[in-house]
């Protein structure tokens, strides 16, 4: 159901039965890749409150923002877990953040949930009872775009350029093994942070080296925005593709990212009525947006968080004990991404990835 959008009030306290449930919310929420993630969140949020609540009490979203950076992660990990009737957090957002996080969010007396949209690391959940995620890992992305390189492009070769982070060399490590196994060849590998001056002088050594079919940027929206150009201006015309990391690159006003190839959890063109209905929530409240798999994923989760208070109350250690349990002791959640279960590492994986295309400033199935 879809309510007028409204800005959802943070209390500065709130005890006693009856009160609102409170979720924290841990992301770069000052940045464009944070923006869906708090939306959806939101419209989660007064979706159930509309609906009344869970068993009469409202739901409240608690915002902190970590900038994607894990120093400030690590400190608002601190000040969640430090507020007794937060009961759990989605987030991080990113493999990093998430990761760094992790040890304050499962230690101590009273351990927090943890429970990232997008947090992609295969590494993201080791030894971290309290931290889940809802989306594929980059074992599933890097051999996705690694098959479509060569099955569906048919390309040889490839380039590729990748964040020195945690998920950028994450994916670049899957895609790069997976595409040699499938006959294919390397041509160059360059890592690059985002203070690089300059990606020219990788591009003209990409040039000198006789080019790549493919260039595979395992980035961020930021790093493939001044990507894009460079390659033009070495006169580099090979098909880009890139993990989901390049999300929101398609709605770009600084660079025409048409024809780009994005491998993502989520779509907004998803069938079935339920992604319908939220994609329509969605955009009515937000001028005509889209969502992306950071959005879409936290939606998901603030829903199944609903159901689980619903079910054991709000109680740290019961709530992150029946999240284990989804698809197991209980009924995995069929959510718009898809459907939730998670295993023994509190993975999901079941969940596959789809490849999109940038087309009319969306990002559309690339099989449709």
């Amino acid at each position: 159901m879809w309510l007028p959008a409204v800005p959802l009030l943070v209390l500065v306290a709130c005890g006693g039965e009856g009160g609102p449930l409170r979720i924290g919310l841990a992301g770069p929420f000052s940045q464009q890749r944070g923006e869906s993630m708090r939306l959806a969140a939101e419209l989660a949020a007064r979706e159930i409150n509309a609906a009344g609540g869970v068993q009469g009490r409202p739901i409240e979203l608690v915002f902190l923002d970590d900038s994607a950076a894990t120093e400030r992660a690590i400190q608002v990990a601190r000040e969640f877990y430090a507020m007794p009737d937060v009961y759990a957090v989605v987030g991080h957002l990113t493999s990093g953040t998430t990761m760094a996080a992790a040890p304050i969010y499962n230690a101590g007396p009273s351990p927090l949930i943890e429970i990232s949209p997008s947090a992609s690391s295969p590494r993201a959940t080791q030894n971290a009872p309290y931290t889940f995620r809802v989306c594929p890992t980059d074992l599933r992305h890097g051999v996705r775009l690694a098959e479509w390189a060569r099955q569906r492009l048919n390309a040889e070769s490839a380039a590729i350029l990748y964040l020195n982070d945690e998920y950028g060399r994450g994916v670049r490590q899957v895609f790069a093994s997976s595409f040699r196994e499938l006959g294919g060849r390397i041509v160059t590998d360059d890592p690059y942070l985002p203070d690089l001056p300059s990606f020219l002088p990788y591009l003209e050594r990409l040039r000198g080296e006789g080019g790549a079919d493919v260039v595979m940027i395992a980035g961020t929206r930021a790093g493939a925005e001044r990507i894009l150009p460079a390659l033009r201006a070495a006169g580099i015309s090979a098909q880009v593709i890139g993990g989901d990391g390049l999300s929101g690159l398609e709605a770009s006003d600084s660079v025409d990212a048409s024809g780009v190839l994005i491998s993502t959890a989520y779509l907004p063109d998803r069938t079935g009525e339920r992604n319908a209905a939220f994609v329509a929530a969605y955009r009515a409240a937000n001028s005509d947006r889209m969502p992306d798999h950071r959005g879409a994923g936290a939606y998901d989760i603030i829903h199944l968080l609903a159901r689980g208070l619903a079910a054991v109350g709000p109680d740290r250690g019961k709530l992150r004990d029946w999240l284990a349990g989804v698809g197991t002791a209980t009924p995995a959640y069929d959510g718009v991404t898809g459907t939730i279960a998670f295993d023994a590492q509190r993975d999901v994986p079941d969940k596959d990835v789809v490849i999109g295309v940038a087309r009319d400033r969306r990002l559309v199935s690339a099989d449709r």
